[in-house]
């Protein structure tokens, strides 16, 4: 697929958007997530407050992995190589890109890439 000025723009504009809501998500204190062991009835309400902490930071960090990811996006687009599947160079599908476009890998080569995870994992 072959993008013109038009198709970049757009794309560049859904990147940004993203970013900026990933960073304003980011931006967002933990502090709401921290509960003082002494408010805590028991061990249940303190192994609950602790899971619920957990489950925070890693949505923090997969937030932080996205911010990256568009990131590189967008550094694609810039140097012209969005849309150019990493792996084999061959145009990524403009459904997939629609989808998710931060995608590096086309179709064929992205399941590629999750089945040899499968077998070394």
């Amino acid at each position: 697929m072959h993008m013109d000025a038009k198709q970049k723009a757009k794309f560049k504009k859904i990147l940004l958007e993203e970013r900026q809501r990933v960073l304003n998500s980011v931006g967002r204190p933990l502090d709401d997530i921290k509960v003082s062991t002494d408010d805590l009835a028991d061990e249940t309400d303190q192994a609950v407050s602790e899971i619920g902490q957990n489950i925070t930071l890693t949505l923090r960090d997969r937030e932080r992995e996205l911010l990256v990811s568009l990131n590189g996006a967008l550094q694609r687009i810039d140097d012209g190589s969005f849309g150019t599947c990493e792996s084999c160079e061959e145009p990524i599908e403009a459904r997939r890109l629609e989808a998710r476009p931060v995608s590096t890998f086309c179709f064929s080569c992205q399941e590629e890439q999750e089945h040899r995870r499968k077998l070394f994992a």
